[in-house]
């Protein structure tokens, strides 16, 4: 990130009351999407550090309170809230946001409440993020003007259930309750836009 944009970021900052430094901590349990978000936020002049758990995410906390965190809900060690109520404790100034596949009203209510300033639906890209970490005033983000269509999400979530079943088609189809021939299908196929 050139001069004039991190000055531009620490001006925006100073305005909207958002913290001046940029760490951020992302806790996901998807070690590629892990990776894809660390390296778009880095890239976006952000300072990273990861965790792929719950009580990963608890450390990096007490060790170095961020001041922006990107969190998902489940994982598999247990909720991601807990990460957002720790660093709230913490650091009363942070800004965190929920990312879930598994999304419902009670649970974005839920972690507003515990100290989220957002929630936000996956898959998500970097822009969604990072305009969720830096709203103002808790203001919602815009909606994307080329979102993925319905289509592109569901072969995403059909891709994902693939991938944490070990790519064994037969078991991906039990558990997405979908005929095996059907899913060989939709796997053959490119991805639609």
């Amino acid at each position: 990130m050139d001069d004039i944009a991190k000055n531009d970021v620490a001006e925006a900052a100073t305005k909207e009351n958002l913290p001046a430094e940029r760490s951020v901590l992302v806790v996901e349990d998807d070690r590629s999407f892990l990776q894809r978000l660390a390296k778009a936020l880095a890239q976006r002049g952000f300072v990273v550090a990861t965790a792929e758990s719950v009580a990963e995410g608890l450390r990096q906390v007490e060790q170095a309170a961020p001041a922006f965190a990107v969190v998902d809900m489940r994982l598999d060690d247990g909720n991601g809230l807990d990460v957002i109520s720790a660093l709230k404790r913490r650091r009363p100034d942070a800004r965190g946001i929920i990312m879930t596949g598994y999304g419902n009203i009670a649970t974005a209510v839920n972690a507003v409440k515990l100290g989220a300033v957002d929630y936000l639906a996956k898959p998500v890209d970097a822009d969604d993020v990072v305009a969720a970490l830096l709203a103002h005033n808790n203001k919602k983000i815009e909606p994307p003007e080329n979102p993925m269509s319905a289509d592109r999400v569901r072969w995403e979530h059909i891709q994902r259930i693939y991938e944490l079943c070990g790519r064994n088609v037969s078991e991906t189809a039990r558990r997405l309750n979908m005929h095996r021939r059907t899913l060989q299908r939709i796997l053959a196929k490119r991805a639609p836009r």
